[in-house]
């Protein structure tokens, strides 16, 4: 999955769920300076950063290693 594609899906989810990018900064204690980096594309956020949001918008965060 591309990182672009990651950004939309966060998006989506807290959207639909009606929550505002402060009450998910608050509730993932994600700040919310890196959420709306995150969202607008500007962020690079890490692995623990992901975690959080994902934890917090009831969303499943995996990872799948591939060799060539």
């Amino acid at each position: 999955m591309h990182f672009e594609s990651l950004i939309k899906i966060i998006k989506r989810r807290r959207e639909t769920l009606q929550v505002t990018q402060e009450m998910l900064a608050d509730i993932s204690g994600v700040g919310l300076r890196t959420l709306k980096a995150f969202e607008s594309g500007k962020g690079n956020p890490t692995v623990e950063t992901l975690g959080k949001l994902a934890d917090a918008l009831g969303l499943e965060l995996t990872f799948q290693v591939k060799s060539n």
